[in-house]
């Protein structure tokens, strides 16, 4: 049977939720991925409000959609962050955001994600997507010079306040699939292993693959499904394109906006860019990933009404299933 595909909502959080099952089930998208602010989920009334589930769930019905991940990117990036500021009022929810004090933005970050999973559970979901901040992306450049403490505390950081939450994605049986992202505590590849050893390489923490973050790094998305093959818990796809080689173009972004001509990356609609698509469907197919694949659509230089559409139809086309022998070999043999 074909994955599904489904749309992040997350770039059309300015609609109301029906209007983006509307257009989502006109253009012949499976489902949604969908996006836990705007008004398309209050994980607090998910989690505690029957009839709210029972009301989205309706939604999606009629609109022949289903729904396989939700998604709490904003809320989750406060939990471990520092510093949190201004950026961080105008993005997590305004109970999340209270009085402003950095540790109780932090610990009601961290309260909102338990509230993601019990409100996963309850529309029938599986995977939350996701990103978890980092206390020590800051120091990034590695200048000023940084002690190897300061970044173990880090990651000791990331594993004490996440952990509580993963015990209540153990208990009501969700799993958390983090978006390897800049900013982000696992950002790259070895990030991504250092961030694993913290938690002790717990089950219920896995990854979203979004090959876009990997592209303008000049990381391989292609060995990291393989190499990370147990923990692709959600797929999105996402292109970018690089533009550099001019000399002014740098890979940092130059703290330019999105579509920039100045900037050394951006993204572009799927099927634009720099991913190697066939490649990554490939190894998706020979890991045996069958969840979703969900299209997050993001491109300032084209109309999204326009790109939504192309993008299912170049997904459709490239996610091709697998041939069942073929897969059983490769993946049987751990080559």
């Amino acid at each position: 049977m074909p994955r599904p595909v489904t749309l992040f909502t997350g770039q059309w959080a300015d609609l109301p939720f029906e209007e983006m099952c509307r257009l989502a089930s006109g253009w012949g998208y499976d489902g949604l991925e969908i996006a836990c602010w705007g008004d398309h989920l209050d994980v607090e009334r998910a989690a505690n409000d029957d009839s709210y589930v029972q009301e989205r769930l309706a939604l999606l019905e009629k609109h022949g959609l289903k729904v396989w991940a939700i998604s709490n990117h904003l809320n989750g990036q406060a939990v471990c962050d520092d510093p949190i500021d201004e950026r961080h009022r105008g993005m997590v929810h305004p109970r999340v955001w209270g009085d402003g004090d950095p540790e109780g933005v932090r610990q009601r970050a961290a309260e909102e994600m338990k509230l993601t999973a019990r409100a996963a559970r309850n529309l029938g979901v599986d995977v939350v997507v996701g990103f978890t901040g980092s206390k020590i992306w800051k120091t990034v450049a590695m200048f000023p010079p940084v002690p190897e403490s300061m970044i173990e505390d880090g990651y000791r950081d990331f594993a004490d306040r996440w952990n509580p939450i993963l015990d209540v994605f153990d208990e009501v049986g969700v799993k958390f699939a983090h978006e390897v992202h800049p900013s982000e505590i696992a950002y790259d590849y070895w990030t991504t292993v250092r961030t694993m050893e913290a938690i002790g390489h717990r089950e219920a923490f896995g990854l979203n693959w979004d090959p876009s973050h990997f592209v303008w790094q000049d990381l391989d998305p292609v060995s990291f499904i393989w190499d990370f093959k147990d923990r692709i818990y959600h797929v999105d796809c996402k292109d970018a394109k690089k533009q550099v080689g001019n000399g002014r173009n740098g890979r940092m972004g130059s703290h330019l906006p999105w579509a920039d001509p100045r900037r050394g990356w951006d993204f572009v609609s799927t099927g634009h860019g720099d991913v190697p698509w066939e490649a990554c469907f490939r190894m998706l197919n020979t890991i045996g990933y069958d969840g979703p694949i969900s299209v997050e659509w993001e491109d300032a230089g084209m109309d999204r009404l326009i790109g939504a559409p192309e993008a299912l139809e170049f997904v459709r086309r490239m996610a091709f299933d697998p041939p069942s022998a073929a897969f059983d070999a490769a993946f049987s043999s751990g080559n």
